[in-house]
Order: C-alpha cells, then structure tokens, then sequence
C-alpha cells in the first residue's frame, strides 16, 4: 500500500491556490515547531462569500496538499462553511493521511480559522453569531 493516496500526491505535486492576495480581507498564519511547518492563508470575502483563497506554505507534502485542498474546499463558498471546516474533512477529502501527518490538516484548519478572525478583528460588524 502507498504511504501517501493519488490526491495528496496530486495535491503536492500540482497545488491550487498558491500564492498572495495582495489586498486580502483575511490572513491567518500558523506554524508548527515541532515539524517546521508554517503555513499562511489569505482570502477575499465578498458577500458573505469567499470569492478567492491563495495559500503560502513552507513544508512537507502533506502541508502542501492539506493547504490545497483545504483552499479547494472553502473557494466559493459561505464563510459560515469555512468556519465549519474541520481537519478530518481536509483528510477525508484527500482520501487519507497516515497519522503521523494528521497534524498537517490540523494547520489548513487553523489557517482558514485564523484568517476567518483577521476579517471579523476588521469587520466587527460581519460576524454572525
């Protein structure tokens, strides 16, 4: 059996929504001491709506592909679903990631939920309770 699914690989070897929204509405970043993984994410909110998602991650594949498809997972949709977004979904949506890499998915969730508080700190007036 493979360590890593097609779509981790796919993910890694070919990432979507890399890079930086230069006037973004939301930024979050988090790392990870223990694997060196740093991960930051941006997105563009429009309506209630995320209209566009880019990521910078420094780390291992599994970082990479958790970054990608979690900006894949949220890009068009409700910030009510991102706030939503779970760490086992990222890896679900990958079709797995072995365990001792679950920490990677961790980060994407963070990330998005970090940048998620960014936008609400500058616009108190959108959270939704």
């Amino acid at each position: 059996m493979a360590l890593y699914s097609e779509k981790v690989m796919d993910h890694f070897r070919n990432p979507r929504n890399v890079g930086v929204i230069e006037d973004a509405d939301g930024v979050g970043e988090v790392g990870n001491a223990k694997c060196g993984d740093i991960m930051k994410m941006y997105l563009k909110i429009d309506d209630d709506t995320i209209t566009d998602v880019k990521f910078e991650t420094f780390g291992c594949g599994s970082a990479i592909a958790s970054s990608s498809m979690a900006t894949e997972l949220i890009k068009g949709q409700p910030v009510s679903d991102a706030l939503k977004l779970t760490n086992k979904a990222v890896a679900e949506a990958l079709d797995g990631l072995p365990d001792y890499k679950m920490h990677c998915s961790v980060l994407a969730e963070e990330a998005i939920k970090n940048a998620l508080d960014d936008y609400y700190s500058k616009n108190p007036d959108k959270r939704k309770e």
